[in-house]
């Protein structure tokens, strides 16, 4: 496509809403498109709601609120895409500045999903003067949305037919089309799913970044939840904006200086401590790969074990090789982190690309897990090749590779088999066949489909049509209110077991990752420490989606005297550098309690949100057992000295004269227990009742005592 064929675009509905400049870190209105009516209206952000939601996932979620019913479901035309940015994101003088969060009904939990995604779309926006976009509606055929922030233009077009399907090239397309010039292609950015999000629960969105170094579109995704599902359910073939003129404080800053002050800090951290501590810059998350093979904590064959042998085959590095190396792979200007890494010239052995030579962003360490040990796959261009469709078709990787160690798991115990797979071998490390599911998610055939619906419901699908055994599918079906666990083991840490299950959407690893904390450094021994963390560190984390941030230069890179700290895992210095970041920015007083506060109301807002669609009662807060303990003796037997001795020690059992089946099952009946006590303890903690609802009391403390939550609530108590 030719440089600026934008224009030539047919135009269904335009309008010009003026540019407003942003006054510390906020804009104070939000901008309506809805799809299926052509309407587009400016919509302001008041100064209660400034307060009580802080912006990013608040101002997502509060929008979406206010848009559905209880009886909406993620495919309705008043469901909900929200892109929010927060005060602190688009500065660029802080690492990790340019996150935009996303907000819609997933397909797969029927509940509010969030999702954390870098690329330049976000601030671009933000410039042009919103503090989110509200997309509603469902078109009767695909549009494209341009926004120019430069010129206020805003426009639904009609999507040509001969568009292609699949991000790397339309991204690549559309970012040509919208550029003025070659000088100008840096200035726009592209939302887009594929054609896998077209035929499963399992979309992702991907947020695209001009690369001027490899003249070409990154991509980076935002990937829970199945919202790029939604994205082309109201057929929306991508979002494009055009910003040009970036400068260093666009968010007009309170103190400029402190600004550059508190980031200059973080920056010197960075080159300094970085090639000591976690390489993020030449390994990105690769680098945790042989950290959680040696801890036992790796997924492998479906979250069955937490090591193997072959575990140095993956290990941070054999992907520092691949990687292209002395390239700023940053997802946003002045992050000196600079993790976002890609294999450039990676040529494709399967599907419709095969032959051709691509960018790889990534992988991951989520992918490099999921879609590798967790499979059984220790090839690196097996995951590689999987990681580019996965992200290409618009599809998840993190539930793409839960599911499919799943389906090998269900193939190795024979309740599948090539007559049910469309003729599919999964026989464990079959990265090939992997690959095959992908190209059927895409093409949408029959078995393509089925898996595309989630783990959830395979699990419940192979009792009702293939006989399978209900109790072992529920233990080995690894999701939580129907999202995919993430790529940890957490069998072995009951507070991770907590940091997974006891969230708002679903197991995922942004609220707590406590693994350490608890298993192996034995920091949280009783149940109130551990309830403590699952307070804290939820919160705290939340706080990131707020502002527009990302969260690994918090602790992925640190201090060189953290040690020396109190409570050194929570990195305070870096937390007093946010509360004063944020303070630099906004001009409002910030200290560590009132950025938990922040947290606590929208997190509390979420729940009660659950609530109200149907779902977030302490039925819903349960793992399947694979998440708790051993379900198979080869589970057991594999861990059989840690087990034991557990028996013996906390039971008072003597191993020794017990079968294994007595073994797994007296350890279940006392982990089930451990569990319920958790929960109890972070519920209290939380400000809930025991069934997990706030109280009245406790929403009325935090400031979140609106009167359609508490109406939500009263229903419940």
């Amino acid at each position: 496509m030719e440089l600026n064929a934008g224009k030539q675009f047919k135009v269904l509905k335009e309008t010009t809403i003026a540019p407003k400049s942003v006054h510390r870190g906020y804009a104070m209105r939000t901008l309506y498109i809805n799809v299926g009516t052509g309407e587009i209206k400016e919509k302001p952000v008041s100064e209660d709601m400034k307060k009580r939601f802080t912006g990013g996932k608040g101002f997502g979620l509060k929008l979406l609120w206010d848009a559905v019913k209880p009886t909406t479901r993620w495919n309705d035309p008043e469901n909900e895409i929200n892109i929010a940015m927060g005060p602190i994101c688009g500065n660029t003088n802080y690492p990790g500045s340019g996150k935009s969060l996303v907000v819609s009904l997933s397909p797969t939990t029927g509940i509010p999903i969030d999702s954390n995604v870098g690329g330049y779309f976000g601030p671009y926006l933000k410039f042009g003067g919103w503090d989110a976009l509200e997309l509603q509606g469902k078109a009767d055929s695909d549009v494209i949305v341009f926004i120019d922030s430069n010129t206020g233009l805003i426009q639904i077009l009609e999507a040509p037919q001969n568009l292609p399907g699949d991000t790397h090239l339309l991204a690549e397309e559309l970012t040509r089309a919208f550029a003025q010039d070659e000088q100008d292609l840096q200035a726009v950015s592209v939302v887009s799913s594929g054609r896998g999000a077209e035929h499963t629960y399992l979309g992702l969105l991907n947020f695209s970044l001009w690369d001027k170094r490899r003249n070409g579109v990154r991509v980076k995704q935002a990937g829970r939840g199945g919202i790029g599902t939604v994205f082309r359910d109201k057929k929306i073939k991508a979002l494009v904006v055009h910003f040009k003129g970036v400068h260093q404080n666009l968010n007009d800053a309170a103190d400029p200086a402190a600004v550059q002050r508190i980031g200059l800090k973080l920056h010197k951290e960075i080159i300094v401590n970085d090639d000591k501590q976690c390489k993020m810059r030449r390994q990105g998350t690769a680098h945790l790969m042989e950290v959680m093979n040696d801890y036992d904590l790796l997924p492998t064959k479906n979250h069955q074990y937490g090591q193997d042998p072959k575990g140095p085959e993956l290990a941070s590095w054999v992907w520092e090789k691949l990687f292209s190396q002395k390239l700023p792979d940053g997802c946003w200007y002045g992050c000196t982190l600079a993790c976002a890494h890609a294999v450039d010239n990676f040529e494709l052995k399967t599907g419709p690309y095969k032959g051709t030579k691509v960018c790889v962003d990534g992988p991951e360490y989520e992918t490099a897990a999921g879609v590798g040990s967790n499979i059984y796959c220790y090839d690196p261009e097996g995951i590689l090749e999987i990681n580019f469709y996965c992200d290409t078709y618009g599809i998840d990787t993190i539930s793409f590779g839960t599911i499919t160690g799943f389906l090998m798991e269900c193939w190795e115990k024979g309740i599948i088999d090539a007559s049910k797979t469309e003729g599919v071998d999964l026989t464990w490390g079959n990265w090939k066949g992997a690959c095959e599911i992908l190209h059927k998610m895409a093409e949408g055939t029959e078995f393509g489909k089925l898996v595309g619906k989630g783990v959830k419901f395979l699990a419940e699908y192979f009792v009702n049509t293939y006989g399978a055994d209900p109790q072992y599918m529920k233990d080995i079906a690894l999701h939580g209110k129907g999202l995919e666990q993430s790529q940890y083991i957490s069998k072995e840490s009951l507070a991770q077991q907590g940091g997974y299950y006891l969230t708002n959407k679903g197991p995922q690893h942004d609220e707590a990752w406590l693994i350490f904390m608890d298993m192996v450094n034995n920091m949280l021994p009783t149940f109130e420490k551990k309830a403590d963390a699952l307070h804290y560190f939820p919160m705290f984390r939340t706080w990131f989606g707020l502002q527009g941030l990302c969260k690994l230069p918090w602790n992925d890179i640190e201090p060189a005297d953290n040690a020396k700290w109190p409570e050194p895992n929570k990195v305070p210095d870096h937390v007093k550098n946010y509360c004063d970041l944020y303070t630099a920015i906004t001009g409002e007083p910030l200290d560590w309690d009132g950025l938990i506060i922040q947290s606590e109301r929208v997190y509390n807002f979420q729940r009660v949100f659950n609530l109200r669609m149907g779902h977030g009662l302490r039925n819903d807060d349960y793992p399947p057992y694979r998440a708790m303990g051993p379900v198979t003796p080869e589970e057991y037997e594999s861990r059989k000295e840690r087990y034991d001795k557990q028996l013996s020690e906390k039971l008072n059992l003597k191993p020794e004269t017990m079968s294994t089946a007595e073994k797994i099952a007296a350890l279940r009946k006392y982990r089930l227990s451990q569990y319920e006590s958790l929960v109890d303890a972070v519920y209290k903690r939380r400000g809930w009742n025991n069934q997990g609802v706030p109280t009245v009391e406790h929403l009325q403390k935090l400031g979140m005592d609106l009167p359609e939550v508490i109406a939500v609530v009263k229903q419940h108590l």
